[in-house]
């Protein structure tokens, strides 16, 4: 039995989600008369308070259509460095939107109101245009720390000041919903658009829903057709985001559970040089300068586990709806025992 800790997108529908999906009512959703797709955007959209959702097939997608969205060519997006949206969707910004990014060196993946207004652009010809705030949560490089809603709110009071929108990536926004337990309905009050991902911790097997206000959604709209992310009988996957919204979201502070169980083993053991403190499903650590990554990969696989690095000596695991407590001692002894 494999033990696949690569990422949380490895997970595979669950036999009550397959069914669920099976019998899942289809339309041509490019028409928007699929009535499960519009389902779980107005479901999701309510969730987070917001007025209208759109269904894209991937994270990258929802984040990618509203830069778009939200920008003209030439301007400037603010983020923390360590963000997917700089390094992990294929310079989208620039291919997509014609803009360039300013990236933050932010504490532990998370930037602060004041570091946005010190590097919002002066109104000058030969400046580029400061025209949005991207955050995200959880945070992916910083071991799966998140934002709270008290740190978002003084981050949007400072963006309004400037007139900025403010975009979240909300690859794993659930997971620092369950962690955190502030209310899903905040987000639609300081955010103008959040991306919500369902194909990782929730374990959908396919897709990510765009939110915001209704004007800003029918723009948005146009964007995923241009981008070719205009589905049609699109329900059939989009079942298994409805089912996992109603099922999977609190279980995810079992993934969160077992995540911190690896970190706490990790700590006291001599090889690791520096653990990232574990917040929720994500562990990043680093080996020590005689421990070569590749080493440790092999001995893992040779004990039917699989991981990643994240950059010289740094692994990264990552917990998930399909990774059990059978499967957390075989990983507690294989890592004791390296």
């Amino acid at each position: 039995m494999l033990i696949d800790l690569r990422s949380d997108t490895v997970t595979r529908p669950t036999q009550a989600m397959r069914d669920f999906m099976h019998r899942a009512l289809l339309g041509d959703d490019v028409y928007g008369e699929d009535p499960t797709v519009n389902e779980l955007e107005a479901r999701a959209a309510a969730y987070f308070g917001f007025e209208a959702g759109l269904y894209c097939p991937s994270g990258t997608m929802t984040n990618q259509v509203a830069i778009k969205t939200h920008t003209q060519p030439g301007d400037e997006i603010i983020c923390d460095q360590t963000s997917h949206v700089y390094n992990y969707e294929g310079a989208g910004i620039a291919f997509n939107s014609g803009a360039q990014v300013r990236p933050i060196a932010g504490t532990e993946g998370k930037i602060t109101a004041q570091q946005i207004i010190d590097h919002i652009q002066p109104d000058v010809i030969n400046l580029p245009h400061t025209a949005l705030v991207s955050l995200e949560n959880t945070l992916n490089k910083a071991g799966g720390g998140y934002y709270t809603i008290a740190e978002i709110a003084l981050i949007a009071e400072a963006c309004k000041a400037y007139h900025l929108p403010l975009h979240l990536d909300g690859a794993r926004v659930f997971n620092a919903l369950v962690e955190t337990g502030d209310k899903p309905t905040d987000y639609g009050h300081y955010f103008d658009s959040v991306s919500v991902c369902f194909s990782k911790g929730l374990g959908a097997p396919v897709g990510s829903v765009l939110l915001g206000s209704a004007e800003f959604i029918k723009k948005a709209r146009r964007v995923r057709r241009v981008l070719g992310g205009g589905m049609r009988q699109a329900g059939c996957i989009a079942a298994g985001a409805l089912y996992a919204l109603e099922h999977h979201v609190e279980r995810l502070s079992e993934d969160h559970r077992r995540a911190k169980a690896i970190g706490a083993a990790l700590k006291d053991l001599p090889y690791v040089q520096e653990l990232i403190p574990v917040h929720t499903n994500i562990i990043i650590f680093k080996l020590k300068e005689e421990q070569p990554s590749a080493l440790y990969l092999e001995y893992l696989k040779k004990h039917g586990i699989v991981a990643n690095t994240m950059g010289k000596q740094t692994i990264r695991f990552v917990t998930h709806l399909d990774f059990t407590d059978e499967m957390l001692e075989r990983t507690l002894d294989a890592i004791s025992r390296f």
